[in-house]
């Protein structure tokens, strides 16, 4: 395998047409590297001239010692990591390539030394985080729901769904709201009331609006924003919605919110599902992700979609310096 460093145009060039997530697009990076302090590095390894693996990263010098991330952290990215194409569907294949990419990884990015702190978050799809345990890194694991909308209608989502979220859909649809598609000023109106709700909680909201607004107008139609607004036009809640070429993510809003005594929250859930159905942004997605399935509270909410549980792996060198180094990181880009 030979290993090289691509500029963003060759990585959207060797980005396969699938099997990839939303903030692995060029354009979800290039907002990233512009918002997140230090260096976007973008890893290939090619069998020829065939691409075969890539990995996005985001390093960072620090008085402790250098950072690498993967995704970077405070930009709400859920989860990034690799992206694996073997061009043999042999499990052993499959195994043979993400244990030399990884060594590659390792051995270019100097991860395995002490003055190098790392920290990658994958995808479900990248289901074997061993060759970096290997290396005596931590490896962990968390889990979110993803809803499948490969045969399903959103009548046989719902009909799957729990009897309460089905009896709030109903009563939120008997209410006089709207639930509409709106562009960038909604967006900011949800990362607004995400932000108040936070606060609320006495916790800093981790994204800045800037950032949210060109993230939003860079993914263009793979960022849908939801708003749900009474019958005078007060806005009530809303969801952005991200796009990978398979999947929808649940990416920000969503707060709890009564109106009239109803929560509308799976109302404007099951308008998002009905849109999928009909208006996708592509013709390839098949899932819908609850981004995370890893707090009780929340939890205790997500399952009632009839979801399936769905883990993902962590990588990192582990300990106090690392979340320091985090920190620092986080501190630094704001």
């Amino acid at each position: 395998m030979r290993l090289e460093h691509l500029s963003l145009s060759e990585w959207d060039e060797a980005l396969p047409a699938e099997g990839i997530g939303v903030f692995h697009t060029a354009e979800a990076l290039s907002v990233l590297d512009d918002h997140t302090g230090g260096d976007l590095v973008l890893l290939g390894g090619f069998n020829g001239d065939r691409p075969v693996a890539l990995l996005p990263l985001f390093v960072r010098s620090l008085p402790a010692g250098t950072v690498v991330t993967s995704p970077p952290p405070g930009k709400n990215v859920p989860r990034l990591g690799p992206v694996l194409m073997p061009a043999s569907p042999k499990a052993r294949k499959r195994e043979q390539l993400n244990r030399e990419f990884a060594e590659e990884v390792v051995d270019e990015m100097a991860l395995d030394r002490p003055l190098t702190l790392f920290r990658m978050t994958c995808r479900p799809e990248f289901d074997d985080p061993r060759p970096y345990g290997w290396t005596d890194m931590d490896v962990g694991v968390d889990f979110t729901y993803r809803l499948d909308l490969s045969d399903a209608t959103p009548d046989d989502l719902l009909a799957a769904a729990s009897k309460s979220l089905r009896r709030e859909v109903g009563d939120g649809a008997e209410l006089d709201v709207t639930v509409e598609r709106e562009g960038v000023e909604a967006a900011r109106r949800v990362y607004e009331a995400t932000r108040e709700r936070y606060e609320a909680q006495g916790v800093s909201m981790p994204t800045e609006w800037p950032y949210v607004r060109d993230l939003v107008r860079a993914l263009d139609e793979r960022a849908r924003v939801y708003v749900v607004r009474s019958d005078d036009g007060e806005f009530l809640t809303g969801i952005t919605v991200l796009y990978s070429p398979s999947e929808a993510y649940f990416w920000q809003g969503g707060g709890l919110t009564v109106h009239d005594g109803v929560a509308v929250n799976s109302l404007l859930h099951w308008r998002i599902l009905e849109d999928v159905h009909a208006d996708p942004p592509t013709e390839t997605v098949r899932r819908y992700d609850l981004y995370g399935a890893n707090t009780p509270r929340l939890c205790e909410y997500k399952s009632k979609f009839g979801g399936e549980l769905v883990p993902y792996y962590s990588v990192d060198t582990g300990g106090l310096p690392m979340a320091l180094a985090e920190r620092a990181y986080e501190l630094g880009v704001r």
